[in-house]
């Protein structure tokens, strides 16, 4: 039975799960206050003495600014959010996989197949003649 459990447990299902619950709700709220407070300022201070942060309005209009600060800021959430995830549990997902999971056979070559469906033939024949 827990043997079972593990077996599910380390499915690669459970994993992805995982890993989309994790990302949607615990991450994201740190890692959108940490841009928000410290990366989107930073970017903006590069606008210079635009109001608005970078990037560039196309009309008179402030409607029409095109944030280029903004697309920066969610590029980096995207990539901390990757990292976290993948150190915190890809790594060690591949790490309990490689050290509890029984290993795969070995890639059998073709002389071996061979001589297995050789020997399969022969005890085929030898009891067909018996």
């Amino acid at each position: 039975m827990l043997k079972g459990f593990k077996d599910f447990l380390l499915k690669g299902n459970v994993l992805d799960l995982a890993v989309a619950v994790i990302v949607g709700a615990a991450f994201t709220a740190i890692v959108t206050a940490f841009t928000a407070n410290i990366v989107e300022p930073l970017i903006a201070a590069l606008g210079g003495s635009n109001e608005l942060g970078f990037g560039f309005q196309i009309t008179d209009s402030p409607e029409t600014f095109v944030n280029i600060g903004a697309v920066i800021t969610a590029a980096i959430n995207f990539i901390i959010i990757a990292a976290v995830v993948y150190f915190i549990l890809i790594v060690p997902y591949n790490h309990a996989k490689e050290r509890y999971m029984k290993q795969e056979e070995k890639e059998a070559t073709d002389i071996e197949l061979l001589t297995e469906i050789r020997d399969l033939l022969g005890s085929d024949t030898a009891r067909h003649r018996g």
